[in-house]
């Protein structure tokens, strides 16, 4: 049986990973594997985490990278502590 991660889970994961790096930032090829997703469907998704400030995109020599910022730290322990509770009733988010 294959298990899907929905978009919530994803989100998760890459402000995870966002998080992982410090204040360095995380290149699109390392975020691309530390969250397990193909190019395209992030290319999907960094628009609407940056358009809703919970990551910032920093643009040096045609580089891409991306810093997780104040208010996505909130969103990731929210989640986290959402997350941890759920699964302490049997849901899945």
């Amino acid at each position: 049986m294959v298990l899907y991660r929905t978009s919530t889970q994803i989100i998760g994961d890459l402000l995870t990973a966002t998080e992982e790096s410090g204040q360095e930032g995380i290149k699109t090829t390392a975020l691309i594997s530390k969250a397990n997703l193909p190019h395209s469907r992030l290319s999907k998704l960094l628009p609407n985490l940056i358009g809703t400030g919970l990551i910032n995109k920093i643009e040096f020599d045609g580089k891409h990278t991306f810093v997780i910022t104040q208010k996505g730290r909130q969103y990731l322990e929210s989640y986290q502590k959402f997350s941890t509770i759920a699964e302490s009733f049997g849901l899945e988010l």
